[in-house]
C-alpha cells in the first residue's frame, strides 16, 4: 500500500520509527518531512499528506504531533479527508470499519512506537464496513459540498 506519512518537531521521532516499520512491512511510503526536530508549523505537513491522499497518490495518510489534534485538524480542512486521532487499536479499528478513516493523527506525547506501530498496522488492515455506515460517510461528503 502507498501511504503518505508527516510530522512536525514533536512528532519527528516517531514519525521516522513509524515510517521505517512501515517501510520493513513492504508498503511504498511517501516522507512529507519535517527532517529533524527544529521547529516547524504542523498545518504544513498535513496539507501535504492530506492533499496526497486526496489526489490518489496516497491510499492512507498517517500524521504525527505532540497531541495528534492539530494535526487532525489541518487535515480535516482538506475537502475528502476524514482524518481521526489515533488513540488505542480498537478506536482505530471503528474508524476504519465505520467512519472510513482515511488519515490517522498520532500524538507522540501520548504513545509509544510500539502504541504507534499496532495502530498503524490496524488503520491499514481494517476494512469499511459500508452498509449504513456509507450512508454516514456520504452525510459528511456532502457537509463539504454544502460549503
Amino acid at each position: 500500500m502507498k501511504i503518505a506519512i508527516g510530522a512536525d518537531h514533536a512528532g519527528f521521532a516517531l514519525k521516522e520509527q513509524v515510517r521505517d516499520a512501515l517501510r520493513l512491512a513492504g508498503h511504498e511510503v511517501a516522507d512529507a518531512g519535517t527532517d529533524s526536530a527544529e521547529s516547524t508549523d504542523y498545518p504544513d505537513y498535513a496539507g501535504i499528506v492530506a492533499r496526497d491522499v486526496v489526489s490518489g497518490a496516497a491510499e492512507r495518510g498517517i500524521l504525527v504531533c505532540s497531541t495528534g489534534v492539530g494535526m487532525s485538524i489541518a487535515a480535516n480542512k482538506v475537502a475528502g479527508i476524514r482524518a481521526a486521532i489515533a488513540f488505542n487499536a480498537d478506536e482505530v479499528r471503528l474508524t476504519r470499519a465505520h467512519n472510513d478513516a482515511n488519515v490517522i493523527t498520532i500524538g507522540a506525547r501520548y504513545a509509544d512506537a510500539a502504541s504507534a506501530n499496532e495502530m498503524v498496522r490496524v488503520f491499514l488492515e481494517t476494512p469499511f464496513e459500508g452498509g449504513r455506515h456509507a450512508r454516514r460517510v456520504e452525510k459528511i461528503a456532502q457537509l463539504e459540498r454544502d460549503l
